[in-house]
């Protein structure tokens, strides 16, 4: 029998991902009926996928945690969720270096500029030299890193559980600015990784706002509302930015929780078009065609990207807890609960193929490099497709 754990509202399946103050167990009872996941359906798979290497990288075993892989240069790095961290060859998967670092971790490994970012769950940044994982640095932040590290220019950006941003020396890691907002009472579990984008660090927060920092200082160069906490109870006004913000030609695209898909100008923050639509999973980009993306009740959406209208809707994954869609060629790819792989075409959103790779959830959003594509599941397994 499928274990309950899906939902029949989307207030049920918050009761694993939400944080706050307080507690929220005994909310509801243990006797309500709760949807299952859509059931597989067969088709005729257009092609075999190509899988070019498979590896263990140890994984965790909670429920919500997501160890997405790190792709830089002709590397992907891994960590588990005791802070041992692998780095790979990206092509033939042959392992380059391996560091315990003994440490409780929560989210992936980030990097940049030579280092490997490992963030954790009592707040360090840990820099590890990317060519033989050699620990350079480590600093205390104020609380949990939920989401990658990132650095550029010499600055190492970590965003933490509080609402805080954080610039360090990518030298020594010395604190050399700070930005914060309030979190909200009740909020999703998780935090979209800070994306840099030249001369500017793009976030979402837990209140709705995507906010464009300066790399340099972190000021404030411009502010946006994705989202507007609209009803009667704390979990109607979750306005999570929870999914990573993707930045492409110059334009800012994000989703938010009870919220809307929206294209802003990456220079002033400017609405270039918007559409209702909530999401934590996170979206991607074709440039000039189509925004996908996966909604909070598992359906895949590609959107006219200058107008935010339906090209097509896929439904047949509902409630199977999805990841962000990625493009790959002429297909997207999302990972499920189940370990399953599942392309779709790009024109119609049709099945076109569909793999098993664990038999664990798929929680990260897969990563695109040259001409592989990585998918990391929750018990540490990590595979790379070739992209034909």
């Amino acid at each position: 029998m499928i274990a309950k754990i899906f939902r029949i509202t989307s207030a049920i399946t918050l009761i694993t991902i939400l944080t706050a103050c307080g507690t929220v167990s005994g909310w509801f009872k243990d006797d309500v009926y709760e949807v299952p996941p859509t059931e597989l359906t067969e088709f005729t798979q257009a092609f075999e996928p190509s899988i070019a290497w498979s590896t263990d990288t140890g994984g965790s075993d909670d429920n919500y945690s997501s160890l997405d892989a790190w792709l830089q240069g002709d590397a992907v790095v891994a960590v588990d969720s005791e802070g041992e961290v692998n780095s790979y060859d990206a092509n033939t998967g042959k392992r380059r270096w391996r560091v315990a670092l003994k440490v409780p971790v929560a989210t992936g490994v980030g990097g940049g500029e030579g280092l490997i970012l490992v963030g954790t769950k009592k707040g360090q940044i840990l820099a590890l030299d990317e060519s033989t994982g050699a620990l350079l640095w480590k600093v205390k932040l104020t609380s949990e890193v939920l989401a990658p590290p990132k650095a550029t220019q010499g600055i190492v950006v970590a965003s933490t559980s509080d609402g805080r941003m954080t610039g360090l020396s990518k030298t020594d890691g010395q604190v050399l600015w700070n930005y914060q907002r309030a979190v909200p009472l009740l909020s999703l579990r998780g935090a979209s990784a800070p994306v840099l984008a030249g001369d500017k660090v793009i976030a979402g927060y837990a209140n709705g706002k995507l906010v464009a920092l300066s790399i340099i200082d972190g000021k404030v160069i411009w502010e946006k509302s994705v989202a507007i906490p609209r009803g009667r109870t704390e979990l109607d006004r979750l306005v999570d930015i929870d999914a990573d913000p993707v930045v492409v030609n110059n334009t800012v695209y994000v989703v938010a929780y009870h919220g809307r898909v929206a294209a802003l100008s990456l220079d002033d923050g400017t609405i270039l078009w918007t559409r209702d639509m909530s999401s934590r999973s996170g979206l991607d980009v074709a440039i000039n065609d189509a925004v996908y993306v996966s909604d909070d009740e598992d359906n895949v959406w590609a959107l006219q990207d200058g107008s935010g209208d339906s090209l097509w809707r896929q439904t047949r994954l509902l409630r199977r807890k999805i990841t962000a869609p990625v493009i790959v060629g002429e297909n997207i790819i999302v990972g499920d609960f189940e370990g399953y792989v599942h392309w779709m075409s790009r024109q119609d959103g049709r099945f076109t193929s569909r793999v098993k790779v664990a038999s664990a959830a798929i929680r990260s959003k897969p990563v695109v490099g040259d001409n592989l594509v990585f998918v990391t599941a929750a018990d540490g397994t990590l595979t790379a497709f070739r992209i034909k």
